[in-house]
């Protein structure tokens, strides 16, 4: 995998740093990206198995991946016909890709205790992985982004990136954590509130010393719910920075960065990639906004 670059920048007048992790790939980028490193040497697997929601940005990363590996991809969520009818963004490049769509309630077995599942299963030449690869098999790919923070620091500096799972963010934090130049990583809950992520963080990791350090938002955003400030602030951020963010993670994630004031510490941002999905999000804000165009 291609190191990705960290550049500079400036929003509201004030400096940051930005790893362009979105840069990676058009398909495999992000923590994504990072997250399936582990399974791109995998030689003896022939289907992949996994589920979660029809526009997830990890259901695109694996449909391709086995498009890659010549594996089968089945992929499990709770079906939305009229979506089906005409799908976009990450659910439309995933079919394309040869991913099979099945409906959540017919998974199999062995994802019975999907909601508590933090590892992959293998059986046979089967591979089961948890939703958005939230599993411990993710820490390879992430140690590798951590190496690369680590070889560019030359003074001290804090670490943020916003989290789904947290995954990303509690690998992170353990692989960064004897570099004495990083002085902490922070992130702020997306899916749930902050007590869901410290739970996620818990069921990969149970020393509470070795994760990342939890932000609220500035107000509860629902995950994906649509806001219009967060809209203006994605605006804001791509005239300012010349950087298109993702529309779902990124302002909440920077919507709690100036509400900390963590710009006034030396500061890197994690992009994470997410982009595919921008497409259906803003459809979604066209319709509820009608003054956004």
């Amino acid at each position: 995998m291609p190191h990705s670059p960290i550049c500079p920048a400036k929003w509201r007048g004030k400096g940051f740093f930005i790893k362009r992790d979105d840069l990676l790939h058009p398909f495999l980028s992000g923590n994504k990206a990072r997250k399936v490193q582990y399974f791109q040497s995998f030689s003896n697997i022939k289907r992949i198995i996994s589920y979660g929601s029809l526009q997830s940005n990890a259901m695109l990363a694996l449909a391709f991946l086995a498009k890659m590996k010549g594996w089968e991809f089945i992929y499990y969520a709770r079906i939305n016909k009229e979506l089906l009818k005409n799908p976009k963004g990450n659910l439309k490049e995933a079919l394309l890709f040869g991913m099979q769509l099945k409906d959540i309630s017919k998974a199999p077995t062995l994802l019975e205790n999907r909601n508590t599942l933090s590892h992959t299963i293998k059986d046979g030449s089967t591979l089961y992985i948890p939703e958005g690869i939230r599993c411990q098999e993710a820490a390879d790919g992430i140690a590798m982004l951590a190496l690369e923070i680590e070889a560019w620091v030359k003074q001290p500096i804090n670490i943020f990136l916003p989290s789904g799972t947290g995954t990303t963010a509690l690998y992170l934090k353990k692989s960064l954590r004897f570099c004495p130049l990083i002085k902490e990583v922070y992130t702020v809950a997306c899916v749930g509130d902050s007590n869901y992520l410290q739970e996620q963080f818990f069921s990969l990791e149970p020393n509470a010393t070795l994760h990342p350090k939890i932000l609220e938002p500035p107000k509860r955003y629902k995950f994906a719910k649509p806001y219009k400030e967060l809209f203006a602030l994605w605006q804001e951020l791509k005239h300012q920075t010349g950087i298109v963010f993702d529309l779902i993670y990124d302002p909440v994630g920077f919507a709690t960065i100036w509400h900390h004031n963590l710009l006034d510490t030396n500061l890197c941002y994690i992009h994470q990639g997410g982009l595919k999905g921008n497409e259906t999000m803003i459809e979604r804000y066209k319709k509820k906004f009608a003054t956004i165009s």
